[in-house]
Parts: structure tokens; C-alpha cells; sequence
């Protein structure tokens, strides 16, 4: 009994599988309906805590907050969801928790992608359907560093488990990151449209970095943040910046060299609209001329990139660098262990800006 040869696709439905499932989730174990861990601040709830050979399929969750919180409404970027695979000493998963399940900013809504949904009501309902195998062991926590309330937080984490997988399967991982704001330059004397689209980036030397890994793997996807700290009656565009993508260690040019923002996330022509695909969506669009809060995917499901050495995945923040925002992301991938180690920013650098 293994990880088979199976996909997830209704193709592959019919196809009888070994595995057995299991679940871990936060039932009431007296028979009651208080079926949720209250977790206080300051504390890390172990969510699961599983030994063997395995897969996690799925994860649900959600999180209510007692009336005297009404003062940390960014709760979702003080609490942590952190999973370590086997007994390593760094956890491969470690992110704020609303930007894991695919929104940034302390801020949910329904979307839908493949990977990753918040669902009704007002996307409070997080789903993740990224599969992540496991040889001998897999710890799920929660880490709150909420200042002063508890949260109650309700999950199920569905697994299943196996005899052996097969040892050309990788461990997810995701990482946090923030740059608030980004080493921009001031637009001075020069007009609005040699702010927005001049000057020339050579080397990629100064972009917002999504991910740096080494090992063995592939890079499948983030979500990218971007709160416009720009005021100005102009055009206010926040996304002429090219995504690069630098593997096992080439100089610029990169293989994978793109032409703006938007495209990466699989958009066009400056987009100010909500919208959601399996693969691409845009969950916050921003206000007026791209003012305030942005946040977007773009998972690479069916085109992975791949690595045997080493990835840095980057984006111009603004045409060569230029922009000066407050620019957050997630990036997911799979690769071996161990993994180059990655804290988080401490609860107050991770905050989100207030509109």
C-alpha cells in the first residue's frame, strides 16, 4: 500500500486505491457541541500530531473571536499555521494564517482557486487541497500571538495513510514574506510616466524576492500583496514590475523572464476587478486608480517550476524597481529535506497598514 499512481482528476475517480483514511479535527471528545479548541494568547495549539507514513489531503478550518477582540481585527496575521515534516528542527510551513489560505492583508472573501477557497460566510471558511505526503511524521500547530483575546478555532485536517510512498515525492513547504515598504526611489522632478515606465533593470539585483530555496523540488505557486503607499491624482498603477524566476543558480538574464505584473498572474491591462479561476485570480482589486489593498494568485499546478539545485523566484516592485509599497507574499512549493531554514517577522512587522 503507497501513494499510487493516482491523480485527483474525475478521470481518475474510478480508480480503487488502498489507503486508509483518517481525520483529525477539534470534535467535542465529552459528546457535546463545543467543537473547537480555545486558544489563548501566546499559546501553540498542537493540531495534529501524526505518526507513520501519510498524506495530508485536506485542511479546513475556521476562527471566531470572543466580543473583546473587537480590538485586534487582524487577528488572521497573529495567528500562524506552522507544519514540520518528520522530526526535522525547522518547520517547513510557517505563514500567517488568512495569507496561507490565499488572502492577504487580515482580510478574507469568497474565492475559488484549485489549491486553496474561503468560502461562505465572507470566505471565514478556509480550505486547502494541497497534497502533502509524509514518511514518518507530520505536525500541524497553531501559534497564537494575539495581545490580549483567545480565539476559538474550528478544523479538520483529513489524511490518509499508507505502508511506504514512493521516494520521488517531495514535502510541501510555504514561507512568508514582507518588504514594508520596498527600496524604491522618489519620483522628484520627473513626470508620471517616466516614474511609471523609465529607467532599466539589468541585473535584477533590487526585486521583491517571493521565495530563495535550495535543494531538490518545484516552485508551485503565491499569493502576492501589495498595499499602494503612492498618493497622487496620476495614474497610480502598481504593476509594471516583470516577474523573474532565477533556477539552480543562473545569472540574468533567467530562464524565465516576464513583461509585467498583471501577466504573471495570468491578467491584462491594469485590472480593477475581482475574479477567480483555478490557477489565476485577483481576490482584492484595490479601490479607486489601484489605491490600498491588493492581493492575487497564481498557482502552478499544471506548469511546475522546477529545480534541482537551487530557485529565486523575484518580481520588479514597479518598472525597474522603482515603486515604493508595501509588497507581502506567500510562495508554495515541494522539494526535499532538509530545507535552507526561515523564521517569520515578529507579530508587530507583520501587520497589515490601516486603510
Amino acid at each position: 500500500m503507497s501513494y499510487g499512481n493516482h491523480g485527483s482528476s474525475l478521470r481518475d475517480l474510478p480508480r480503487l486505491r488502498s489507503s486508509r483514511r483518517r481525520r483529525v479535527s477539534s470534535w467535542d471528545r465529552s459528546g457535546g457541541n463545543d467543537d473547537r479548541l480555545t486558544v489563548q494568547p501566546g499559546q501553540t495549539a498542537v493540531l495534529a500530531d501524526i505518526e507513520g507514513c501519510g498524506s495530508i489531503t485536506h485542511i479546513w478550518c475556521t476562527v471566531a473571536l470572543p466580543p473583546e477582540a473587537e480590538q485586534e481585527p487582524d487577528f488572521l496575521r497573529r495567528l500562524l499555521l506552522k507544519i514540520t515534516w518528520e522530526d526535522s528542527a525547522d518547520p517547513s510551513v510557517l505563514v500567517p494564517l488568512g495569507d496561507f489560505f490565499g488572502m492577504g492583508h487580515a482580510k478574507t472573501g469568497n474565492f475559488v482557486s484549485a489549491p486553496l477557497q474561503m468560502s461562505p460566510e465572507d470566505g471565514k471558511g478556509f480550505n486547502c487541497w494541497f497534497h502533502m505526503p509524509f514518511r514518518r511524521r507530520a505536525r500541524v500547530e497553531l501559534i497564537s500571538e494575539m495581545a490580549s483575546a483567545p480565539v476559538f478555532f474550528y478544523y479538520y485536517i483529513d489524511y490518509e495513510t499508507f505502508d511506504a510512498i514512493e521516494d520521488d515525492l517531495g514535502y510541501f513547504h510555504a514561507q512568508w514574506h514582507r518588504a514594508n515598504p520596498t527600496d524604491g526611489v522618489e519620483q522628484g522632478e520627473e513626470s508620471n510616466e517616466e516614474y511609471l515606465f523609465g529607467g532599466t533593470n539589468t541585473d535584477g539585483a533590487g526585486n521583491y524576492v517571493i521565495l530563495e530555496a535550495t535543494g531538490r523540488g518545484h516552485y508551485v505557486g503565491c499569493v502576492l500583496n501589495v498595499h499602494n503607499l503612492r498618493q497622487t491624482e496620476q495614474w497610480n498603477w502598481y504593476g509594471e514590475g516583470d516577474d523573474m524566476i532565477f533556477i539552480d543558480g543562473e545569472q540574468f538574464p533567467p530562464s524565465l523572464h516576464g513583461t509585467g505584473t498583471e501577466d504573471y498572474f495570468n491578467t491584462a491591462w491594469c485590472p480593477t476587478q475581482t475574479y477567480s479561476a483555478p490557477y489565476h485570480g485577483i481576490t482584492m482589486p484595490g479601490g479607486p486608480n489601484w489605491s490600498g489593498q491588493v492581493s492575487m494568485y497564481r498557482f502552478h499546478v499544471e506548469d511546475p517550476v522546477t529545480f534541482t539545485e537551487s530557485i529565486k523566484v523575484t518580481i520588479e516592485h514597479g518598472h525597474a524597481n522603482k515603486r515604493i509599497d508595501d509588497v507581502s507574499s506567500v510562495a508554495y512549493w515541494y522539494q526535499t529535506l532538509p530545507h535552507k531554514p526561515f523564521g517569520i517577522l515578529p507579530v508587530a512587522e507583520r501587520l497589515p497598514r490601516q486603510l
